[in-house]
């Protein structure tokens, strides 16, 4: 397939998140579907003693991927289901290798983050994890949540997990579809964002908004009918849902800055 690198106003960021939505709201189960079923995937890497932290860092451009495929599919009139995660494996040895490759390198990148952002820190992030594991007292949790260098570490992971994102965000789909190799991918990716910086820096905003506005109404909404005990089954849901949707609107990105743009409006569902 031949891509072509494409310039996008700042507003279509609204626009991929709209569409994410509209094609959550085609097919909620078997997206959704998808996306617990990764979480239980990575339940399950987790319990790989040693390697499985990086067998499920190697996984995450494969889920962004998997949710672009998904939603294509969506797009016309079919149900995805977790064959999706594979497809990019079945296609020749190169790409296959290439996304291999385009794993671990992510993988790799996001330990060194780790203990760089670990580092900084001096240890505070996961003595105050092992506390709360601990259940320590709120005035030790006060205490080492407190520590300066607390804040610093949680900057340079934030940071650089940003920046190590760039050109990681497309690469896996222009392996898939434009069987470029692993360096030009990566760079190809990184210009898309940076050429459309406006929609990516909107969309985020946008993200971000959303995500806080129904957290803070969902924490209203339970203290004013005083269920407050279901604070967390509601985050849950919220959560599987929003994250759904930000997988599901990937596709959309994708063919905006590499294809033929994204649609104003979807084709009507016809199935």
């Amino acid at each position: 397939m031949i891509l072509h690198l494409q310039t996008v106003p700042a507003r279509n960021g609204m626009l991929w998140l709209r569409h994410g939505f509209k094609v959550f709201q085609r097919r909620p189960v078997a997206l959704a579907g998808l996306f617990s079923l990764f979480l239980f995937a990575s339940m399950l890497m987790l319990m790989v003693p040693g390697a499985g932290v990086l067998l499920l860092l190697m996984a995450l451009p494969q889920l962004s991927l998997g949710f672009m495929l998904a939603t294509h599919l969506v797009l016309q009139n079919q149900t995805p289901s977790a064959v999706v995660f594979l497809l990019p494996f079945k296609l020749t040895p190169k790409r296959r290798n290439t996304q291999l490759l385009l794993g671990a390198c992510y993988a790799l990148l996001t330990l060194g983050i780790s203990l760089l952002a670990g580092w900084v820190d001096g240890g505070s992030m996961d003595q105050l994890q092992q506390l709360m594991a601990d259940g320590a007292a709120p005035e030790k949790l006060a205490e080492a949540a407190a520590n300066p260098a607390l804040l610093w570490g949680a900057i340079t992971r934030l940071v650089l997990a940003a920046l190590i994102s760039i050109p990681f965000w497309h690469a896996p789909a222009l392996v898939h579809w434009g069987g470029q190799g692993l360096m030009q991918a990566l760079f190809s990716s990184t210009i898309a964002l940076w050429r459309n910086r406006g929609a990516f820096a909107y969309n985020a905003l946008l993200w971000g908004t959303l995500v806080m506005s129904l957290g803070l109404s969902a924490s209203l909404l339970a203290e004013v009918l005083g269920l407050a005990q279901i604070l967390p089954v509601l985050g849950m849901a919220c959560g599987l849902l929003l994250s759904t949707v930000f997988y599901a609107s990937l596709y959309f990105t994708f063919i905006d800055c590499f294809m033929f743009g994204a649609p104003t409006e979807l084709p009507d569902n016809k199935a």
